[in-house]
């Protein structure tokens, strides 16, 4: 299975978010045990960015971030997805891109802890325990 992982799971560990820590930890570590493939939007990437960086400092945070690359794949976000996104009527924008930089990408479902913006999504979306619960973890 290959899950585009949201944005606030990825923030969750690398600023140690609790409660939400110990679930968006161990989905980080199922990808990278092979457990199942990860990715994360290209605009996952830059937001991460502009958040961690403040509250950890620079150095810190790409550091982390080239950890991440190394584990995840990038799903692009290219005008198709934003066309697509445009189109999708979901209520988040932001959120619609990354759906449909998921399907794009060829993943399999979205991990999220917003799974309430993802109402019109056309493949699964999990919130971690779900996903885990999904691999069975």
């Amino acid at each position: 299975m290959i899950a585009l992982v949201d944005t606030n799971v990825v923030l969750d560990v690398m600023l140690g978010r609790k409660p939400h820590l110990m679930d968006s930890a161990s989905v980080l570590a199922a990808v990278e045990t092979s457990k199942c493939g990860g990715l994360l939007s290209a605009t996952t990437v830059t937001t991460i960015h502009y958040i961690a960086e403040r509250q950890i400092g620079r150095q810190a945070t790409l550091g982390r971030i080239s950890d991440l690359l190394s584990l995840f794949g990038v799903a692009p976000v290219n005008q198709a997805v934003l066309v697509s996104a445009l189109g999708l009527g979901m209520a988040d924008f932001e959120d619609a891109v990354l759906h449909e930089a998921a399907i794009q990408a060829g993943a399999d479902c979205v991990v999220t802890r917003n799974i309430n913006d993802f109402g019109l999504a056309m493949i699964p979306v999990y919130t971690p325990a779900q996903f885990l619960a999904a691999l069975a973890i």
